[in-house]
């Protein structure tokens, strides 16, 4: 095999408006053709093929669709420094984020401003903490609120890093939320946590969860679907 070749199948990468972007290939027995998509932040092309498809294909793949890629690299957001005087978004309304050196290191809320101290090299370290926090509290509540609708017990509550899912529910009875979503509009957060909910009754998408899911989301699911689908990549341009 030319070396170049085989180099390329070994480390694949594709060149898309002057960025080395990996290919992430998935095989999927259950994939009859091979489909692409952009990372949210940009960071790698994932490809998912059956699982007698090659490397090598894959590659073509992406390349054969290098302008598509190219155009949906310019759609992600740039990465968003977290600093003195930004804003951070928290319950869909931006904080202003205040330094002070004489303030204590955990961020408080004070009107429209986290005031933070502390060391300014670990910032973004110690407001993400914060978001957390504030994201299990928030999550906690929904998760009570939607489980006495539904008729069911709490199950396990984990915060979820994930790059990519919103929500996730096992069958465990265990529920993931990615803290990101104490970013997003209330109305948002909350239709995720009763998306996954409502999972915990059925464990697909048919007619029965969706009926479910209308039953137990007292706002519109459609607008807050549409609003992650717009705007939930730039949650992803922070703390990157």
């Amino acid at each position: 095999m030319i070396d170049w070749l085989r180099k390329e199948i070994s480390d694949p990468h594709v060149e898309i408006a002057g960025h080395s972007l990996p290919l992430a290939i998935r095989r999927n027995a259950r994939a009859k053709r091979l489909t692409m998509r952009l990372a949210p932040d940009g960071s790698e092309v994932r490809v998912t093929m059956p699982r007698w498809g090659r490397t090598v294909d894959a590659l073509a793949f992406a390349h054969a669709r290098s302008e598509w890629l190219a155009e949906q690299l310019c759609k992600v957001p740039q990465r968003q420094e977290i600093v003195p005087g930004a804003s951070l978004p928290f319950r869909g309304n931006d904080l202003l984020i205040e330094w002070r050196a004489d303030a204590p290191r955990q961020p408080r809320l004070e009107g429209n401003a986290l005031v933070c101290g502390g060391p300014l090299p670990a910032l973004d370290a110690r407001l993400r903490r914060w978001l957390e926090g504030q994201a299990l509290d928030l999550f906690a509540n929904d998760l009570d609120y939607y489980c006495g609708r539904a008729g069911l017990d709490l199950p396990d509550l984990r915060i979820s890093r994930a790059r990519r899912r919103w929500g996730s529910c096992s069958g465990k009875r265990c529920i993931r939320l990615n803290w990101r979503l104490v970013m997003a509009p209330c109305p948002v957060r909350r239709s995720v946590v009763a998306h996954e909910v409502a999972h915990l009754v059925h464990f697909d998408h048919s007619p029965a969860f969706h009926a479910l899911l209308g039953d137990l989301y007292e706002d519109d699911v459609s607008a807050a679907d549409r609003w992650l689908k717009a705007n939930g990549a730039g949650l992803y341009a922070l703390f990157a």
